[in-house]
């Protein structure tokens, strides 16, 4: 079984970023369906995608339930920085604060992780 931590760095400002969290979840379904160990963290400018993906009228709302429950956290500095810090509150996921408000990609690779970013 392979171990992999997921990290969504790619903003909401772009279509471009738009195509990263999707084959960032499409990598993270994929995993799923063949039993790997996986961990979804949403950091930097993308911790404003978990308020856009929480919305049920978004195109990839099925795709970001789909895998929810790999979904380890947000980073909690990133997210008071981009402003979405309430809507991540409002939601089941965890903000993260491992490091100096930022979650510890260290702790991934001792753990045997590796570590994807999109």
């Amino acid at each position: 079984m392979v171990k992999i931590a997921i990290v969504v760095l790619a903003g909401t400002e772009s279509h471009e970023s738009l195509g990263r969290v999707v084959n960032a979840l499409e990598l993270a379904k994929e995993l799923q369906e063949n039993n790997d160990e996986i961990k979804i963290v949403f950091d930097g400018a993308g911790t404003e995608w978990v308020p856009e993906l929480e919305n049920e009228n978004h195109d990839a709302h099925p795709l970001y339930n789909a895998v929810k429950e790999n979904i380890h956290g947000a980073c909690r500095f990133c997210a008071k920085a981009f402003g979405v810090i309430n809507e991540i509150n409002d939601t089941e996921i965890e903000l993260l604060d491992e490091y100096d408000q930022h979650p510890s990609l260290r702790n991934f690779i001792v753990e045997g992780y590796q570590i994807v970013t999109f």
